[in-house]
C-alpha cells in the first residue's frame, strides 16, 4: 500500500515538473503569432473605415470639396476653380498636398477614371482614420485596460457623427486624427506621466505642430496640452527651448515653404487665419449660433445616444485631464459667433472613450453581482444589461448614420 502511494506521488511529481516544463518552454518560444492586437484592431478598423468611405453619399460641407480636393485636382492638373480664401491666402496648401499627390498616382498608373477620382481621396482617408481608431484604442489602453479600450473602439465605430464625418476629405478629419495620435504620445496626458517613452513627447509636439500647419485652430487644443504639459514637467526650459521651439520652426518652415511655393510668394498662412476668424470675426459672415450652442446642441448632437455613457464615464472615471480638455475645447470655441458640428470633431472620439468606459465598468459590475450570488454561468459573456445598452446604441446610431449618408442631402 505504501509502495502503491509512493508510485502514486513520484507521478504527481513528474507531472508538475513537466507541466512547469512545457509552461517555461512556451514562454522562451517565441511568439510566431501573425496578428499582434494593435494589428488586428488595425485591420478591422481599415475594413470597416473603408466601407464607411464607400457608404457616404450625401453631401455635408462645401470644404470637403472646395479647400480639398478642388484645390488638390488644381495643383495636379492645372485646373480646378479655387475660392477667395485662395487669394487670400488663409488656408496652407499642406492639406490639399495629399489629395494632390494621390491624383497624381493616379494619373501615372492610368487610374484617373472618375470613379477612382471620386472614391480614392475618400479611401485613403479612410486609411487616416483606421490610425486614428487605432491610437483611441491605445489610449484607452493607457489610461485605463484593454476592456475600456475595446468598448471604446466600439463607441468610435458605431457613433453615427463619425460615421457620417469622419471618412470625408475635411481638414478637420485629419486633425482629429492626428490629436489622437499626438494626445497618446504627450507625457501629461498620461496617469504616470514619468513612465512615458523616452521620446514620446518630442513626437508628440512634432504631431501638435503639423495638426497646427494643417488646421491653425488646431492651436485651442495643444494650447491646453502644452499648459498641462508644462505645469506637471520637471524639465521646463529643456521643453521649451530644445523641443517645442525647434520642432515648431521646423513645421513652420517647411509649410512657409509650401505656401511659398504655390502662391508665388512669401505668406503666413496661420497669421492672416488668425486676423480673418479671431480679429474681425468674420466667419460670422456665414452665420452664428448662441454661445451656449456646442454645449447645448451641437455637441449632445455629435453624441447623440452616447451622452448620457459618455457623461457617466467621466464621473466614474475620475479622469479629469481627458475631460478637461473636451470642455476646454467646447468653451473656447463658444467664444466664437460662428460654430459648426465639425469644429469639435477632435474631441468627440475622447467622449467616445469615456463611453467607452461606463460600458465597461457595467460589464465588470454585473459580472461581479453574478460571481457574488453564485449563478451557475459565473463567466458571463454580455450582462443583460450591457446587452440592452449595446441594442439601444446600435438600434439609434446605425439607422441614423445610414440615413445621413445615405439620403440626407
Amino acid at each position: 500500500m505504501r509502495q502503491r502511494q509512493h508510485v502514486a506521488i513520484a507521478e504527481d511529481k513528474d507531472r508538475i515538473e513537466n507541466r512547469n516544463l512545457s509552461e517555461e518552454e512556451k514562454k522562451r518560444k517565441p511568439s510566431y503569432d501573425l496578428f499582434s492586437s494593435s494589428t488586428k484592431t488595425l485591420m478591422v478598423s481599415l475594413a470597416m473605415r473603408m466601407a464607411n468611405s464607400l457608404l457616404v453619399q450625401t453631401y455635408f460641407n462645401p470644404d470637403e470639396h472646395w479647400q480639398a480636393l478642388e484645390v488638390a485636382h488644381n495643383i495636379a492638373f492645372g485646373y480646378g476653380h479655387l475660392t477667395w480664401e485662395w487669394k487670400k491666402g488663409i488656408r496652407s496648401y499642406l492639406h490639399p498636398m495629399v489629395f494632390a499627390s494621390l491624383f497624381k498616382v493616379l494619373a501615372l498608373c492610368h487610374l484617373d477614371t472618375p470613379w477612382f477620382m471620386s472614391k480614392a481621396p475618400r479611401l485613403l482617408q479612410s486609411m487616416f482614420c483606421a490610425v486614428g481608431d487605432l491610437y483611441l484604442y491605445k489610449l484607452s489602453n493607457v489610461l485605463f485596460d484593454d476592456h475600456v479600450a475595446q468598448w471604446a473602439l466600439f463607441s468610435q465605430l458605431v457613433n453615427w457623427f463619425m460615421f457620417f464625418c469622419f471618412t470625408r476629405t475635411l481638414s478637420n478629419s485629419l486633425e482629429t486624427v492626428l490629436t489622437l495620435v499626438g494626445i497618446y504620445y504627450w507625457p501629461c496626458m498620461r496617469v504616470s506621466p514619468n513612465k512615458s517613452p523616452l521620446f514620446s513627447r518630442k513626437w508628440g509636439v512634432a504631431i501638435a505642430a503639423l495638426a497646427c500647419a494643417i488646421r491653425p485652430t488646431s492651436a485651442i487644443i495643444w494650447m491646453y496640452v502644452g499648459l498641462l504639459e508644462l505645469f506637471l514637467a520637471h524639465d521646463r526650459l529643456k521643453f521649451i527651448f530644445l523641443e517645442v521651439a525647434p520642432i515648431g520652426v521646423l513645421v513652420l518652415t517647411l509649410m512657409c515653404l509650401v505656401d511659398r511655393l504655390m502662391y508665388g510668394s512669401w505668406i503666413l498662412v496661420p497669421l492672416n487665419f488668425l486676423k480673418f476668424n479671431f480679429l474681425s470675426s468674420g466667419g460670422d459672415y456665414y452665420g452664428t449660433h448662441k454661445w451656449h450652442w456646442y454645449f447645448t446642441q451641437g455637441f449632445p448632437v455629435m453624441l447623440f445616444t452616447f451622452l448620457p455613457f459618455s457623461i457617466a464615464g467621466m464621473v466614474l472615471s475620475k479622469q479629469w485631464k481627458p475631460s478637461g480638455l473636451i470642455a476646454w475645447v467646447l468653451g473656447l470655441y463658444s467664444v466664437l459667433g460662428h460654430k459648426e458640428f465639425r469644429f469639435v470633431l477632435p474631441v468627440l472620439p475622447i467622449a467616445l472613450m469615456f463611453s467607452g468606459y461606463s460600458i465597461a465598468a457595467m460589464k465588470t459590475a454585473e459580472s461581479s453581482n453574478s460571481k457574488r450570488k453564485g449563478s451557475s454561468n459565473s463567466h458571463v459573456k454580455c450582462p443583460s444589461k450591457v446587452r440592452l445598452a449595446i441594442f439601444f446604441l446600435l438600434s439609434t446610431n446605425i439607422p441614423m448614420a445610414l440615413y445621413m449618408s445615405l439620403f440626407h442631402q
